[in-house]
């Protein structure tokens, strides 16, 4: 069984990179043909697309990975029933059941390291990407560095209009301090034009602006051209986190992040989805395997054109499912960790139904 074993994992293992190979170049192909005039336009040096597309990679391994497994075990197992393989195996005494199992086994071990490839080495190259379309391709239609608002100290509220993380530097800035016995009573307000971060004195300077004092029925106004805020409890770390979009955050990050927005009363729906599709995405390979093996286990006309058929058709369906889902999720019709699984959890109801309808 251990020849059986070695030589099923090794097919599957081929395949499963030379598609993983196809399509993830097939991926940069396409995406360099729509970024060509951009590139141009730009004068990107060489160098710089290269690098751009080397930090895009990890990217697009993460979403090929379930369409390369797929892949893998339908050719795998659909070439082995068309040269009679699998005929020849089961006429030994070998079940479905224990003919699935190296495929199992390594599916699951591409799952664990997918959650940890999707978690974490995906985020850190999504910031590197991010930093070359905003400083040399200049896409900035997304930037998520915009509209910060946060609650700095229990009674203090901070709302940033724009942060510039290289100049350490907030634009259009106001701070609003409530009294602690009553916070629906405001105390103080400051507006300022910009806040700079002074790295010699560990504060924040503010620059062309006004502070409201507000006492009784009236309140105290003063400008200023300059002044040191001294008690603000953020830095310019935390606005760096705070800007960062979803998709350049790691696992812990994002548990961070929506703990920070239920803390500060804010909707974390939309964070938590894509916290629990880490996880449902990296498992999405050991569905398809499921989905897959049974379907290719049969003998059908059509050889590698049907399997490769059939591989593109499951993958439109599954991520067309997994939008509309998403959509239901963000607006609050479906709960985030449901929204995040319910796909998978279908498709493995009918890989299920499948498994327990294929031949022995």
């Amino acid at each position: 069984m251990l020849i059986l074993d070695r030589y099923l994992v090794k097919q599957f293992l081929q395949t499963l990179l030379f598609g993983l190979l196809a399509f993830t170049l097939i991926f940069v192909v396409i995406d360099m043909m729509e970024n060509l005039d951009d590139f141009i336009d730009k004068d990107l040096p060489f160098t710089l697309v290269l690098q751009y597309y080397l930090v895009f990679t990890p990217e697009i391994i993460k979403l090929m990975t379930p369409v390369a497994v797929l892949f893998g075990c339908l050719f795998t197992t659909g070439r082995m029933v068309n040269l009679n393989e699998l005929t020849s195996i089961k006429a030994s005494g070998v079940s479905m059941y224990r003919f699935m199992t190296p495929f199992f086994i390594v599916t699951i071990i591409i799952c664990l390291i997918s959650i940890f490839f999707g978690g974490y080495v995906v985020p850190q190259a999504n910031k590197s990407k991010l930093h070359i379309e905003n400083h040399y391709l200049h896409k900035r239609l997304e930037f998520n560095n915009s509209n910060l608002f946060f609650q700095d100290a229990k009674n203090r509220i901070v709302n940033i209009s724009f942060y510039d993380e290289r100049n350490l530097q907030a634009v259009r800035v106001g701070i609003q301090e409530f009294n602690p016995n009553d916070l629906t009573r405001m105390t103080y307000r400051l507006d300022a034009e910009r806040i700079v971060f002074d790295t010699v004195k560990n504060r924040w300077i503010a620059f062309n602006g006004s502070e409201k004092e507000f006492k009784g029925k009236g309140e105290i106004v003063a400008f200023f051209r300059e002044k040191e805020i001294m008690n603000l409890n953020f830095s310019p770390d935390d606005l760096s986190f705070k800007q960062q979009k979803p998709q350049q955050m790691n696992l812990e990050e994002l548990r961070k992040l929506i703990d920070e927005r239920k803390k500060s009363g804010n909707d974390p729906t939309r964070i938590e989805i894509e916290y629990h599709a880490r996880y449902s995405f990296a498992m999405a390979s050991l569905v398809c395997v499921l989905f897959g093996l049974p379907f290719s286990a049969n003998k059908r006309r059509g050889g590698l054109a049907l399997q490769f058929g059939i591989n593109v058709l499951l993958t439109f369906l599954y991520l067309g499912f997994t939008q509309i889902f998403q959509a239901f999720g963000k607006n609050g019709s479906l709960n985030p960790l449901l929204t995040a699984w319910l796909t998978n959890i279908l498709f493995l109801v009918a890989a299920s139904i499948n498994i327990f309808r294929v031949k022995q």
